[in-house]
């Protein structure tokens, strides 16, 4: 169950589709308004870059702030 996201015909971000299943798991309050909305959604997405994270190598300095600077380049 994937996150989708949706772009228009020059492949900008324009909305993200998120399942209903997934529902729960960011919202567990069933009244919810739209601070609350934007604030678990925040939450669910930190959560799983973390998660990623944790399977991802790590850079060594010099690799990383060579990316860094690559970054700013472009």
């Amino acid at each position: 169950m994937d996150v989708e996201y949706l772009t228009d015909k020059n492949g900008n971000l324009k909305a993200v589709v998120i399942p209903i299943e997934l529902w729960p798991k960011i919202i567990p309050i069933e009244n919810i308004n739209l601070d609350d909305l934007a604030e678990s959604i925040e939450n669910y997405c930190l959560n799983k870059a973390m998660d990623e994270a944790k399977s991802t190598a790590l850079l060594s300095k010099e690799t990383a702030l060579q990316f860094l600077e690559s970054e700013i380049e472009s």
